[in-house]
């Protein structure tokens, strides 16, 4: 009897694996179709999440980082599953109040202000992407021009993570996206194409 089996592997999250596998409880007589049970793992089950937008791959790991090395994240990127939702709209970068901030790349700064509790300073960047660091007081004013590597402000207090770290942001057409898909020194994940594998038992 000829057993297929198909294994669907993604690099990104969430991952899935399927495979099609004959059910010992239920197998059919010889000569007819086999029942097949189907096991997927797709990671925790939850409400779908908004479609992220996707990185543009001219644009992308070209992002200089906003502090010098090293860039310890103390914590990632986690895309909310709705637009008001709980998530982690960025990367938080361990940092002490008073670093020296620069732009990622090149840009015009849009906001330079307070929100809430916290100094935050807003790049917008060609192709609709937009840099956000906090908590920065900031050193530049709405509407200067920036290139990547030029100072902006220094980390300062306020926010989630005062004092500790720098919390950096983006977002494409209005939508959140990984920092990490920009910031250049990342590997980046390969997908690999399903496999078909036949066996013969």
């Amino acid at each position: 009897m000829n057993v297929f089996r198909l294994v669907l592997a993604a690099a990104l999250p969430p991952l899935v694996f399927l495979s099609a596998v004959p059910n010992d409880a239920t197998a059919a007589a010889p000569g007819s179709s086999a029942a097949v049970s189907v096991i997927a793992s797709v990671g925790p089950v939850g409400p779908a999440p908004r479609a992220a937008p996707t990185a543009k791959t001219d644009t992308a790991g070209t992002w200089l980082w906003p502090l010098p090395p090293p860039h310890p994240v103390l914590r990632g990127f986690q895309a909310p599953a709705t637009l008001y939702a709980p998530g982690h709209r960025g990367l938080d970068l361990s940092a002490e109040a008073g670093r020296e901030v620069v732009a990622p790349a090149d840009g015009v700064v849009s906001f330079a202000g307070v929100v809430g509790d916290r100094p935050v300073v807003s790049i917008e960047h060609a192709d609709g992407l937009v840099s956000s660091l906090e908590p920065v007081s900031a050193g530049v004013t709405v509407g200067d021009h920036v290139t990547a590597g030029q100072p902006v402000g220094q980390v300062g207090d306020g926010g989630h993570c005062a004092g500790r770290c720098l919390h950096l942001g983006a977002r494409l057409n209005g939508g959140y996206v990984s920092p990490l898909l920009y910031l250049a020194g990342i590997p980046r994940a390969v997908l690999l194409p399903a496999l078909l594998l036949r066996a013969d038992d």
